[in-house]
């Protein structure tokens, strides 16, 4: 390809924009997860108010209107319903991590630490005093676990939920009108840009919004999938039901972030079970039957099932997908690695519709 003073021009004056639309992006950021959320949800809520608009009473059809509040109302009932059924028991382990008795928790775990201690000893013959694996590890749960944090944590909850009271009201009021007026996301979107780039912009939302249905949902459903295997799993290990349902919504939850997230859940619900044992059983027991049963669910899903259900729903290679989500991570940590393949999917539609001239871009989007 021949780069011509048009096409450097074409470039820069691309990159310029691109540049202005990130840092507007980043400047305004909560309005835009507000925005983004309702189109989500006026997406997902679409096929309901469109059947509730084919309903007809006595010739007469139901407004789109009421149709979107009932959709509204509809997605709502669900969200509170999942909440009632998981919130009592994320502010029954917050409250219990926040009175753990942290002497008591090392003392349960003093005799298999120093049996692993003998092993390692006898292993690598090193001599007796030379290293305490005990205080290791007591100093290396202080590190990761600040008490006082839990405790404050614990206390603003009731701030945080006021707070979020504002980001629901927003989230609502936007998505009422978007399920009200359908198109009027597209119609805020391409009013940015010059009307000659409208018919690209409106076949790169439709591509996008199609791209990330399909993810999202297919997300959706592996995490629901994940979250029902590991509390089952728990359960019929004998732990009890609430610390299987909380392990299992920790691990749902963390699913969302690629290959880092289970593995932060997987800490977080062995913490779970040295605090909360399996009745009966000792705390060695509680956690190998949780790392074991982990590892088993999660193993084949993390190296095989991701990569291959990411790459297939955006349309983008497996070994792509990877080093987009790692590249993502060394730059924004974990919400990196959350957002890096709806950005990706994103910045790969319109690079398709507006650079295709280059050779990287073309085979980049070929699949798209």
């Amino acid at each position: 390809m021949r780069f011509n003073g048009q096409t450097i021009w074409k470039f820069l004056a691309g990159a310029a924009l691109t540049a202005v639309a990130l840092f507007l992006l980043w400047y305004f950021s909560s309005i835009v997860v507000y925005i983004l959320v309702s189109a989500v949800l006026a997406v997902m809520g679409r096929p309901l108010v469109c059947y509730l608009e084919r309903i007809r009473i006595k010739q007469h059809k139901m407004p789109r209107a009421l149709a979107a509040l009932v959709t509204l109302v509809v997605i709502w009932t669900i969200a509170a319903v999942v909440g009632m059924l998981f919130l009592p028991l994320i502010f029954d382990k917050v409250y219990e991590f926040s009175n753990l008795d942290f002497a008591a928790v090392v003392g349960s775990v003093e005799e298999p630490v120093a049996q692993l201690q003998h092993y390692l000893s006898d292993l690598f013959a090193m001599p007796v005093g030379t290293f305490s694996l005990q205080e290791a590890l007591i100093s290396q749960l202080k590190a990761w676990i600040d008490l006082e944090s839990i405790n404050h944590l614990f206390s603003s909850i009731v701030g945080l939920l006021l707070s979020s009271a504002v980001a629901i009201f927003s989230i609502s009021f936007i998505t009422f009108f978007f399920l009200k007026e359908d198109g009027l996301f597209y119609a805020m979107v391409t009013a940015i840009f010059p009307e000659r780039y409208s018919e690209n912009i409106t076949r790169a939302l439709d591509e996008v919004t199609y791209l990330l249905s399909r993810y999202f949902r297919g997300l959706l459903t592996e995490s629901l999938l994940l979250m029902i295997a590991v509390s089952v799993t728990m359960t019929a290990f004998g732990m009890k039901w609430q610390d299987a349902a909380f392990i299992g919504l920790v691990m749902g939850v963390m699913n969302v972030v690629p290959y880092a997230g289970p593995l932060i859940g997987g800490v977080l619900s062995l913490f779970v079970g040295v605090v909360s044992p399996i009745e009966g059983q000792t705390i060695g027991y509680t956690a190998t039957v949780i790392v074991c049963s982990l590892l088993a669910l999660k193993s084949l899903d993390d190296f095989v099932l991701q990569p291959t259900l990411y790459s297939e729903r955006v349309k983008a290679h497996p070994l792509e997908v990877f080093i987009v989500i790692l590249a993502a991570g060394s730059a924004a940590g974990i919400l990196g690695m959350l957002l890096a393949i709806p950005a990706y999917t994103v910045l790969r539609v319109f690079a398709k519709e507006f650079f295709s001239e280059f050779s990287l871009v073309r085979k980049l989007t070929e699949n798209i």
